[in-house]
Parts: C-alpha cells; sequence; structure tokens
C-alpha cells in the first residue's frame, strides 16, 4: 500500500488543497491520502481561525470528491505538540508494511532542515513536494537535492495552483465573492456557521 500523508491548518481547506492531495495521488499511485488539520490553540480569535471540530468538518466534505481521500483527526486528538515526525510515526504504526509519502509545499520544502528530527522523517517517509509558485521549480529541485542524502524526494509535475487560505479568509471577511476557491459543501458549510466573519456582524446565537 501506498500512502500520502498531508498536514496543515486547513482554515478553510480550499481547492489548491485539494489540488496538491490529487495530483500526489494520481503522481505517485496511491492508495490513500491522509488530510490531517494540525491543532491551533483556543484563544485564537474565530474570524481567523475556525476551531478543530470545523476544519475536520470541511475537510471531509471536501475529501467526498475523490475516494483516495481522507480526513484525519490525528493531531487534534493529540495533547502534545504537533512535530511532524508524531505523526509519520503513527501511520507508520497503522500501516508498518505501506510506502509513506509526506507532502509538502515550496515553503516547507525551503525551511525543512528547521524542523524537529527531520533526518528521521526522511527515513520513515518519502517527501512529495508540489511547487506554489509557476518560477519556482529550479529553486525546489536544488533544494531537493541537497537533502537527498536523508532520504528520496520526489518533485510534482503538476501546475501551482496559487490559492491562499488566507486570502480567502480576508475575502469573507469583506462579503467578497470567495465560492470559486472552494468546495461547493465547504462554502455552504461557512455560511451555515458563520465563520471567518468579523466579530461584530455574527448572529447573536453564534
Amino acid at each position: 500500500m501506498r500512502i500520502g500523508i498531508y498536514g496543515g491548518s486547513f482554515n478553510p481547506v480550499h481547492n489548491g488543497h485539494i489540488h496538491l492531495a490529487v495530483s500526489a495521488a494520481d503522481e505517485l499511485s496511491l492508495d490513500r491520502v491522509y488530510l490531517i488539520p494540525s491543532r491551533i490553540s483556543p484563544h485564537r480569535s474565530m474570524n481567523e481561525y475556525a476551531s478543530g471540530e470545523d476544519r475536520l468538518a470541511m475537510l471531509r466534505l471536501a475529501c467526498k470528491c475523490d475516494r483516495r481521500l481522507r480526513a484525519s483527526d490525528f493531531e487534534l486528538r493529540s495533547d502534545r505538540v504537533s512535530y511532524t515526525i508524531y505523526t509519520i510515526e503513527h501511520f507508520r504504526e497503522l500501516y508498518p508494511e505501506a510506502e509513506l509519502f509526506l507532502l509538502v509545499g515550496t515553503d516547507m520544502l525551503m525551511s525543512f532542515e528547521t524542523w524537529y528530527r527531520f533526518e528521521e522523517i526522511l527515513s520513515l517517509a518519502s517527501l512529495f513536494v508540489t511547487s506554489r509558485y509557476e518560477d519556482d521549480g529550479e529553486k525546489l529541485e536544488k533544494k531537493a537535492e541537497n537533502l537527498r542524502k536523508y532520504g528520496n524526494i520526489v518533485i510534482s509535475s503538476s501546475e501551482p495552483l496559487e490559492i491562499s487560505s488566507t486570502d480567502v479568509r480576508k475575502k469573507i471577511a469583506k462579503n467578497e465573492n470567495f465560492t470559486c476557491y472552494l468546495d461547493e459543501n465547504v462554502v455552504q458549510y461557512i455560511r451555515l456557521k458563520g465563520l471567518y466573519q468579523p466579530l461584530d456582524t455574527l448572529p447573536e446565537n453564534e
């Protein structure tokens, strides 16, 4: 079995996230891709960060588009810092014989050597790197080559889909159209829950 592991805040999950996950599944012939929302401090304001429960619910809705995609609450359930190595070790225990691939973007690869126990991550899983920008392919390949002494790194051939969760949240807060960036079921969920709205515009029962 070949398993993809894709972590992030997913605040909210958008079409760029799903594009990355599906591209990885196609290019690597993955059986499953687990999308794993990270824990966020409960002290964050609700117009900036949805709760873990809401982010997980939105992920589950978005993952319905492809049978290979699964939403996991592993990091949300954890009572310790969500270091990636712990998540990799968890899935290695679940799938001891599987080939694991950690899905990351441009920014994550460029800072990968600063990650906690990054050498062990690369000993347990391959990295699958997708470009976030049109012109960063050469930079990615150079960085990947420097890191390949620790493990296997695959650079995606798919075109980047430049969408930012921050920009989506800003559009929602400004009451601008944001529907083209998200799965329609996620759009409905955000509207139903009043997520990412300025605090003074939320319904009283929220």
